[in-house]
């Protein structure tokens, strides 16, 4: 047993949704079995949404607003990561407020990079964010576009106020192939099913599951909760039942999220976490190329460590749709004609975001020593006073709420998500500035409304792969 463990624990999914059955019906001239498996509705990623963006709002939601000066390493497990080679952890780092000082990685490679992560993370010595996000994306008519979606999950890992405590673990490596993804390739392929069910899953977890369990020297009755992501119907249940496993099989978050690839075991921990009680004992598994199995059990203080949102508050703040082809559009599945307005440049100024990055990642507005105004952008001179900028501190506005002055919603201007909602916005702290609304219903959104910021992609460099990113406003609950 290690005094490390879970001491905050947060998740994200994307609002946007789409039954199934919407594309079973859109395949339905070619691949008419897909209807039989269209139940229930599954998440998919905005345009301006990636890994990125879903680890910054994962991560915030385990710190809850508590200042973030105690974590010490951020870690960023994903299959869908924006950059091979510039290290995604640190933008996650920046945005979130994480001091310079902090350490930062990337993990990747596999479905258990996330519970990979976590476990390197419980056998270390300093407090930790380990997030697992993901966005696995299923060739248009196969089985992984209707079961796939996309979420994150983010835990603070640390010997402080533990919610759950590691008390076992093992890994297994096994180079077992149920499918693959080579670098240039923008889908997985698979093998057939039932092989990969009956000869990796039933084979391969319980021998991880069994040195689990002789590490924390309990039975699989001392176990209440059993966790295991996989997108093959029924996989998790055929290997509880062979472990003769007697408790609750947690739910797979088909309905609302669907498979959010690496990223997924650490959702569905996340939401065993939500309901555990103190004393009860969660058997975490991580699957792919071998297994990790991760041991634990809740402590007292899990009644009152519960996320500001959480997988259950992000699963019932959906914004659904009934277009599969804008799934299909954001996904890059299909090259439309946006019109000559689309042909501007993204190029960014990297100096100046080098030079501005305080402002930009952290989201941070000045207040003025002298006359108390808090502006955004932070010019030389305060906007009300004209005292030099030397006076000014700064002043996060990404916890801050906001509400709308005014808006407009352009239909003129080039947007990959048409209308462009854009407006002033006023925060709590007197701030005001002209930003992006995004995640707004049919039903548009009125003045007075109250926002809260989110981090997304501002625009895509699509000529040189780059995405800037900065923050938008979003309605505190789906509209």
């Amino acid at each position: 047993m290690t005094d490390f463990g879970i001491s905050r624990f947060g998740a994200y999914i994307p609002r946007l949704r789409l039954e199934r059955a919407a594309i079973a019906a859109a395949h339905g001239w070619m691949a008419p079995g897909l209807k039989g498996q269209a139940r229930g509705s599954r998440a998919f990623t905005s345009w301006d949404e990636d890994a990125i963006t879903m680890g910054v709002e994962a991560a915030r939601d385990a710190l809850g607003g508590s200042d973030v000066a105690w974590v010490k390493a951020v870690r960023l497990a994903s299959t869908s990561l924006p950059y091979a080679d510039l290290q995604n952890a640190a933008i996650v780092a920046r945005a979130i407020g994480a001091a310079t000082g902090v350490a930062t990685s990337d993990a990747a490679g596999s479905q258990r990079a996330g519970t990979s992560a976590l476990l390197q993370a419980l056998k270390g010595r300093e407090t930790t964010m380990v997030i697992g996000s993901d966005n696995p994306i299923g060739k248009p008519a196969s089985v992984q576009e209707i079961s796939f979606g996309a979420g994150a999950a983010a835990f603070v890992v640390s010997d402080r106020d533990v919610v759950a405590r590691l008390v076992g673990s093992a890994t297994l490596s096994n180079v077992f192939v149920d499918h693959f993804r080579s670098a240039d390739a923008t889908s997985d392929y698979g093998w057939e099913e039932r092989w990969v069910r009956d000869e990796g899953y039933a084979k391969i977890v319980p021998g991880a599951v069994k040195a689990a369990l002789a590490d924390a020297q309990l039975a699989i009755g001392d176990i209440q909760h059993f966790v295991m992501p996989s997108y093959l119907k029924g996989a998790a249940d055929a290997v509880a039942k062979k472990l003769k496993f007697e408790g609750s099989v947690a739910s797979g978050l088909e309905d609302g999220v669907g498979y959010a690839g690496a990223a997924h075991a650490l959702l569905m921990l996340a939401a065993t976490l939500e309901k555990a009680q103190p004393g009860e004992r969660i058997l975490l598994v991580g699957f792919g190329q071998g297994a990790d199995v991760l041991i634990f059990q809740a402590t007292d203080a899990i009644v009152a460590a519960r996320p500001v949102r959480g997988v259950a508050g992000s699963i019932a703040d959906a914004l659904p749709t009934d277009s599969y082809m804008r799934m299909l559009s954001f996904a890059g599945g299909i090259e439309a004609e946006w019109g000559m307005r689309s042909e501007k440049s993204g190029k960014t100024a990297l100096t100046e975001q080098y030079r501005s990055a305080d402002q930009m990642e952290g989201f941070n507005a000045g207040r003025c020593g002298s006359c108390d105004t808090v502006q955004f952008p932070q010019l030389q001179y305060c906007v009300r006073c004209h005292a030099p900028s030397e006076q000014f501190s700064n002043v996060p506005l990404r916890d801050e709420q906001a509400e709308v002055l005014t808006s407009t919603a352009d239909w003129l201007t080039y947007h990959p998500s048409p209308p462009l909602w854009v407006g002033f916005v006023r925060f709590d702290s007197g701030a005001r500035m002209l930003m992006e609304m995004v995640d707004i219903g049919k039903q548009g959104i009125d003045t007075g409304a109250k926002l809260r910021m989110v981090y997304r992609i501002k625009e895509k460099d699509r000529q040189r792969g780059y995405n800037r990113y900065f923050w938008k406003s979003t309605p505190l609950s789906a509209v």
